[in-house]
C-alpha cells in the first residue's frame, strides 16, 4: 500500500483537464524510491473530490487492490473526516440518513427520495467538537460511500462547509479549496492481516490552523 496526504486541489486520478494527480505523482515516488525501471502498479482504493484535502490509500499490487476494495464496499474501513461548516448542526452527535441522486451533467448530487431511480441511501455519524469565530468543527464518521456524500448531507441539514459554493456556502476559500479534510483510516492490512491506523496532519491553510490546536 501507499497512503499519501493529498492537498486540496489536486486530482487523485486524471480528469478531462489533463491536470497532474496524486497517482502520477505516486507513481514518480516508488519509480524513484525503488529504482523501478519500467511500469509502476499504483491504483487508489477509494476517491477525494478535489477540493478536499487528506488521507487517500493506494494499493501498488492487484491482490492489495482486490483485498481492499472488497474492505471498502463491505464497509470494514472505518473513515474519519474533519469538517469547518458555517451553522451548528442539529445536535451536538447525531446520524444523518439521506437519499443521494448525482446529476452527472451538474457533476452535483441532490437529496431525493427513496423511490427515485438512480438514488443511494447515504449514512453518517457526526460529532460536534467545537466553534472557531464563524465556523464550527465536526468529526464525521461516513459509513457509506457516496459521491459528494459528507457535503451534500451536511448541507441537506443547513451546516455547508466552508468554502463549498457547490453546496450553499457563500464564499469561496482560495484556490477553490473546501473546509473538508480525509482525517483517518482504520483498517486490516491487505496482506499482513494486522490491524493499521493512519493518520495525515491538517494542511498548512489558515482556515485549519485556527483549529488544530484542539486535536
Amino acid at each position: 500500500m501507499l497512503a499519501l496526504n493529498k492537498p486540496a486541489g489536486w486530482l487523485v486520478q486524471g480528469d478531462r483537464t489533463g491536470d497532474a494527480t496524486l497517482t502520477d505523482w505516486g507513481k514518480a515516488y516508488l519509480r524513484e524510491k525503488y529504482a523501478k525501471p519500467g511500469a509502476v502498479f499504483l491504483h487508489p482504493v477509494h476517491r477525494l473530490d478535489r477540493p478536499v484535502s487528506g488521507l487517500t490509500l493506494f494499493a501498488r499490487t492487484d491482490k492489495a487492490l482486490s483485498r481492499l476494495t472488497a474492505a471498502f464496499r463491505e464497509r470494514r474501513v472505518e473513515k474519519t473526516y474533519l469538517a469547518l461548516v458555517l451553522a451548528m448542526p442539529p445536535a451536538v452527535e447525531g446520524e444523518l440518513r439521506h437519499w443521494l441522486f448525482k446529476d452527472e451533467a451538474q457533476n452535483r448530487v441532490f437529496v431525493a427520495g427513496a423511490g427515485k431511480p438512480g438514488a443511494q441511501e447515504a449514512v453518517l455519524h457526526y460529532r460536534w467538537l467545537g466553534q472557531f469565530g464563524d465556523v464550527h468543527l465536526l468529526e464525521v464518521h461516513p459509513y457509506t460511500g457516496r459521491p459528494h456524500q459528507i457535503r451534500a448531507q451536511l448541507s441537506a441539514v443547513g451546516c455547508p462547509i466552508l468554502g463549498d459554493l457547490k453546496y450553499g456556502a457563500p464564499a469561496p476559500l482560495p484556490e477553490g479549496v473546501i473546509g473538508l479534510h480525509s482525517r483517518s483510516l482504520r483498517l486490516e492490512h491487505p496482506v499482513r492481516r494486522e490491524p493499521l491506523f493512519l493518520e495525515a496532519p491538517l494542511p498548512e491553510a489558515a482556515h485549519w490552523r485556527q483549529v488544530a490546536e484542539c486535536l
